[in-house]
């Protein structure tokens, strides 16, 4: 689920501060400790082959993020997909891959041990390719 900026609803204007909220943007309940995460993508890199051998070839981790700059498909396990731009909230439920179209940067939330998990996993098939 991604959403602009501007969709968000509005909770408080004043000409010296504007907060918007998106109630039921997912829920981290049963997930322990979250970590903060900076990503970087160059256009063209696809993180679909790092994740092959997870369950469905899918990151099983869900991630709540903001996308600061760039252009990022995101592909779910039941084939759907969605295109997150620069300004986009996001959250992306267990179950999906993320390519870049354009170079990117993102900020992740994430359960900290299960994305642990799903990194060492890219570590490792980086490592088994070199």
């Amino acid at each position: 689920m991604q959403q602009a900026k501007e969709d968000i609803p509005t909770k408080i204007d004043t000409p010296d501060a504007i907060a918007r909220q998106q109630m039921g943007f997912g829920t981290a309940r049963g997930y322990g400790e979250i970590s903060g995460e900076y990503f970087t993508l160059a256009a063209g890199t696809d993180i679909t082959p790092l994740l092959e051998g997870l369950e469905d070839d899918t990151c099983q981790c869900p991630h709540w993020g903001y996308v600061l700059e760039g252009r990022l498909t995101v592909r779910y396990a039941d084939e759907s997909e969605e295109t997150d731009t620069a300004g986009d909230l996001f959250y992306w439920p267990p179950g999906h891959t993320v390519s870049a179209e354009a170079d990117s940067e993102i900020i992740l939330f994430s359960p900290q041990d299960e994305h642990a998990a799903v990194l060492d996993h890219m570590l490792e098939k980086m490592s088994d390719d070199a």
